[in-house]
């Protein structure tokens, strides 16, 4: 059986470039970074090889990117080391965020709340967005950072952050304040272009991830504009200008780097283009060949290789199971919370009921997907949503 991968918003394969470029790594330039002999410094060189393609993807300085383990611990370095000097000082600190981020982000803002952290979560549209001016009227002369991803993970809507960032440093501008702004860039890295001296300028802090780039699990990157001050999450060593206390993962962080060079590319040509077509027609085939069939987030902008529909009186798992068996693999939401029973809590804070959160499902594409796995999904996922219905 040929299996289709359509999943590639819970991780993408390794390309093959990427593979080829980290394989010395493992055996034959394995010296430590930090070591001053030439094995050392023959992967600190690689390493900061990888830091400047990453920055090339970004348009920022080499100096302002820390290696991270992943989005996670990106989301998690961006916000505790923002804010928690503010809850160790005693001080009045306020956090604005969304209902519909990642969990890296979400649970990390509900930890600082516990310790006295004053948080707001702004609300979406119907269609996923969130809306600048909710953002703005949630502003207060003690908050101290924004947070608000630039592409959702489940349903792939572009978040209009860089507005919200020129408004937030705006209201920071007339109240003579500090306001830091913070976007979770892991679903759009590597899918959109981003420009961290253009339309992002006013990001001061920004993650990304891998494995969601076409490199291994387990290395990310935070983006921490020059200037900008915050406490490690761990204590070392000096590695990565203190920022990251730890040995770094040098076959990591060559793959990440190579990744990035790629998807320069990718960015810039007609593939790019490509991948949308795929996706649309795989959409636009489904809603047509299967009834009461809806779109989620139907009106927003979303990332070119991503779409979440809802199947009417369909469970979203038992449809995963059949597809897997029939060579598709697919997602109801985020990959870390697949094993979860309760509904997506994105798709209950865009208004859908607890029953279409659970008859909505994920399919994301990559840039291996072909034309002709499109057309066997658009023959598998009809068939197996009518057996299902057919059952009731």
């Amino acid at each position: 059986m040929h299996r289709i991968y359509l999943d590639a918003n819970a991780t993408t394969p390794v390309l093959p470039e990427v593979v080829e470029a980290m394989r010395p790594f493992w055996s034959e330039s394995f010296g430590n970074p930090s070591s001053a002999h030439h094995s050392g410094q023959r992967t600190r060189s690689a390493v900061e090889h990888a830091r400047a393609s990453i920055a090339r993807l970004l348009n920022c300085t080499a100096k302002e990117l820390v290696f991270t383990s992943g989005g996670t611990e990106s989301d998690n370095l961006a916000l505790s080391g923002i804010l928690q000097s503010f809850l160790d000082r005693d001080e009045p600190a306020h956090l604005i965020t969304t209902q519909i981020e990642h969990h890296a982000v979400l649970y990390a803002a509900e930890s600082l709340e516990r310790r006295g952290l004053e948080v707001t979560y702004v609300a979406p549209t119907r269609d996923g967005l969130i809306d600048p001016a909710a953002v703005e009227a949630a502003l207060k002369p003690h908050t101290k950072l924004v947070s608000i991803m630039l592409a959702n993970n489940e349903t792939g809507a572009i978040q209009p952050v860089g507005k919200i960032a020129r408004l937030a440093k705006a209201f920071a501008e007339r109240n003579a304040i500090q306001i830091l702004v913070h976007t979770d860039a892991v679903q759009a890295a590597a899918k959109l272009p981003i420009d961290l001296t253009g339309e992002f300028k006013n990001v001061d802090l920004l993650s990304l991830s891998g494995h969601k780039m076409y490199a291994p699990q387990g290395t990310g990157v935070l983006f921490i504009r020059k200037g900008v001050q915050l406490a490690p999450l761990f204590h070392g060593g000096p590695h990565e200008r203190q920022r990251r206390a730890g040995t770094e993962n040098v076959p990591g962080i060559v793959a990440l780097g190579r990744a990035a060079e790629l998807a320069t590319q990718w960015l810039l040509s007609p593939e790019a283009a490509t991948l949308t077509a795929l996706r649309d027609r795989l959409e636009s085939g489904l809603l047509a060949a299967i009834p009461n069939t809806h779109l989620n987030a139907a009106t927003s902008p979303r990332v070119p290789n991503t779409t979440n529909l809802h199947f009417e009186g369909v469970d979203a798992e038992s449809l995963l199971i059949a597809l897997d068996i029939q060579g598709i693999a697919a997602s109801f939401g985020a990959a870390c919370q697949s094993g979860a029973t309760e509904p997506s809590h994105v798709l209950l804070a865009m208004g859908l009921s607890p029953a279409e959160a659970h008859s909505s499902l994920r399919l994301s594409l990559s840039r291996l997907t072909t034309a002709e796995e499109i057309d066997r999904a658009l023959e598998i996922v009809p068939a197996a949503v009518s057996r299902l219905r057919s059952l009731f």
